[in-house]
C-alpha cells in the first residue's frame, strides 16, 4: 500500500436528542471527550492523521476542545460539511436545514483524502481491537477487479443503550465474512434481555438475535469510494432529494449496499468483541463514564491520555 491510511472522523452533527454538542462533552474526570479515547486508540493501531468533519459553527469550539490538543500527537485536517456543498447548478432546497447525510459528509473530504482511509462517528467509543482491525486491514489490501472495502461488525447487544432506542444496520455476512446486505433499523430497543425493532411506531415488535452482528458506522475504503459517491450523489439530488426536500438523506452505508448488489464491491466484515459505548441520549453519560474509568482501571488506558 503506497500511502498510509488516515481516519475520517464525522462530527458535523450537534446531537438533537442529546440537547447540545455532545461531540465535546467530557466522559472522565479529566476532561477527556470520547474522540480522545478513540484518537488514543487510533494512534495506537498506526494512524498518523485525522480529518475531522465539522461545521464551521462549531469551528471554534472544537478546535478549542480537542483539535489543537491533537494536534500534538497526530496530524489534524479539517473538512467543513455545509449544505451549499452541492454540484454545479444544484440549490439548497426551501426550508432545509438538517445535513445531507454521512454520504454527503464523506464527499465533502474528497479534496483532502488521496489514499485508503477509515471512516467513524465523533460520539460513538468503538475499542482498541476495531482500530487495530481496520488499519491492518487497510494496510494490506487493495482494490482488484472490485472495490475492496471492511466494515467492523459488532455484536448487537455489545451496542445497546438502557435509555431509549438506537438506529444499527442489522448485516447479513455469508461463510467468508462478507457483507452480502445491511437492513437498517431505525428502532431497536432493549426490552429485559431481549433486543426489539420496530417499524410502525411500536405497533408491533420484532425480536433480533443478540449476537446479531451491526454496523457502527466503522468503515474502511479504497479511495475508489470518492468517485461512486460524487455520482450517486447526482442521483440522489435528482431522484430521492424531491421526494422529500427537508429530511432526505444521502446514507454512506446505502451506497456501500449498491456498489455490492451492483456486484461491484466487496465489504469484509472484521468481527469485535468489543463493547461499544456512546452518549445518545443524556442519561447514557454516567454509564460511560464508569466504563471509561473500569477501562482505565484494567490498564487498557492511562489516567491522562496525552500526559
Amino acid at each position: 500500500m503506497s500511502k498510509e491510511p488516515v481516519l475520517v472522523i464525522m462530527a458535523a452533527g450537534m446531537g438533537s436528542r442529546y440537547g447540545g454538542l455532545k461531540q465535546i462533552d467530557p466522559v472522565d474526570e479529566q476532561g477527556n471527550i470520547i474522540i480522545d479515547f478513540s484518537i488514543y486508540d487510533a494512534v495506537k493501531a498506526g494512524f498518523k492523521t485525522i480529518v475531522f468533519i465539522i461545521k464551521h459553527q462549531i469551528e471554534e469550539e472544537f478546535k478549542k476542545s480537542i483539535g489543537d490538543r491533537i494536534g500534538k500527537y497526530v496530524n489534524v485536517k479539517y473538512v467543513y460539511q455545509e449544505l451549499d456543498k452541492l454540484p454545479e447548478g444544484y440549490a439548497i432546497p426551501e426550508g432545509r436545514v438538517k445535513p445531507f447525510g454521512t454520504g454527503h459528509a464523506i464527499l465533502c473530504a474528497k479534496d483532502t483524502i488521496d489514499g485508503p482511509f477509515a471512516v467513524i462517528n465523533a460520539d460513538d467509543y468503538y475499542g482498541r481491537h476495531a482500530f487495530e482491525a481496520i488499519y491492518n486491514y487497510l494496510t494490506s489490501t487493495e482494490d482488484d477487479e472490485k472495490y475492496r472495502y471492511a466494515m467492523v461488525g459488532y455484536e448487537l447487544h455489545n451496542t445497546l443503550t438502557e435509555n431509549g432506542h438506537v438506529a444499527r444496520g442489522v448485516c447479513v455476512v455469508d461463510e467468508d465474512s462478507q457483507l452480502v446486505t445491511i437492513n437498517e433499523r431505525t428502532r431497536i430497543e432493549k426490552h429485559g434481555k431481549e433486543a426489539e425493532y420496530t417499524e410502525d411506531d411500536g405497533a408491533t415488535w420484532v425480536k433480533l438475535p443478540k449476537d446479531s452482528l451491526v454496523s457502527m458506522n466503522m468503515w474502511g475504503f479504497t479511495n475508489s469510494l470518492m468517485a461512486e459517491l460524487e455520482k450517486r450523489f447526482v442521483k440522489f439530488l435528482d431522484e430521492d432529494l424531491p421526494k422529500n426536500p427537508e429530511k432526505a438523506e444521502y446514507f454512506l452505508p446505502f451506497v456501500v449496499d449498491e456498489l455490492l448488489q451492483e456486484n461491484r464491491a466487496t465489504a469484509k466484515v472484521l468481527p469485535t468483541s468489543d463493547v461499544w459505548h456512546g452518549v445518545t441520549y443524556k442519561e447514557d453519560k454516567p454509564q460511560v463514564m464508569a466504563a471509561i474509568k473500569e477501562l482505565k482501571e484494567s490498564g487498557l488506558y492511562p489516567d491522562v491520555l496525552w500526559a
